[in-house]
């Protein structure tokens, strides 16, 4: 596996692309991405999509074009080749805020990965969103900030939440009651933790930085 980040940019609104990719880090336009990526100077590696977005087949040398007819969202099949690249670390821009049903197929791909032994966090506006499985997030001291924890699965069994304005331990979540909105950090070191199950977990943009664990 590469230790380093794969970037995916997709075709949804650009909030911003505050990265500068490191050595070994791997940069994929999914589809409309690519005129994302010209506009903030910041070369791909790879280009992939059907480009119903683009409108345009991209003139780089590191293109796969896909059927307009698939399973697969472009995102999903851009972070199937990083994946292939060895990647196990995903960072995903402009994955939000256009449509909304694209929007929920990305916060979905967020949990296949998660399922899949791999990392990926989705950016919004002022948001992060990232997701875990049978594990625990641990975050160095935030000072302050939302966050929303809510279970993917039908259920998500033994969650705890420490360092909290407002904890759980040993919780059970389901799927369906959204009892996870509107936590808060309260400067202390927090934790995230879900024995069985898949959570969703929306956090201050930041809160990626100050992350000291993740198993």
């Amino acid at each position: 596996m590469n230790n380093g980040i794969c970037y995916v940019i997709g075709a949804g609104t650009d909030y911003g692309l505050d990265f500068c990719p490191d050595k070994g880090d791997f940069v994929i336009a999914a589809d409309g991405g690519f005129s994302c990526l010209e506009k903030r100077g910041i070369l791909a590696d790879l280009v992939i999509g059907d480009f119903d977005s683009l409108k345009e087949i991209p003139k780089h040398p590191n293109t796969i074009r896909l059927k307009a007819e698939k399973d697969d969202t472009d995102m999903l099949a851009a972070l199937r080749e990083g994946i292939r690249a060895g990647y196990k670390n995903f960072y995903i821009y402009c994955g939000t805020g256009g449509r909304i049903d694209h929007t929920l197929a990305n916060i979905q791909t967020l949990a296949w990965l998660s399922q899949s032994g791999m990392r990926g966090f989705l950016f919004h506006k002022d948001m992060v969103i990232t997701a875990v499985t049978n594990g625990r997030l641990s975050f160095a001291e935030i000072p302050k900030g939302y966050l929303s924890v809510f279970s993917h699965t039908t259920r998500a069994e033994g969650v705890t939440l420490d360092g909290l304005k407002y904890e759980l331990h040993n919780a059970l979540l389901t799927n369906a009651c959204p009892v996870g909105t509107s936590n808060e950090f309260i400067g202390r070191r927090s934790e995230i933790a879900v024995e069985e199950g898949t959570l969703i977990v929306v956090l201050p943009r930041g809160a990626e930085e100050r992350l000291v664990l993740w198993n």
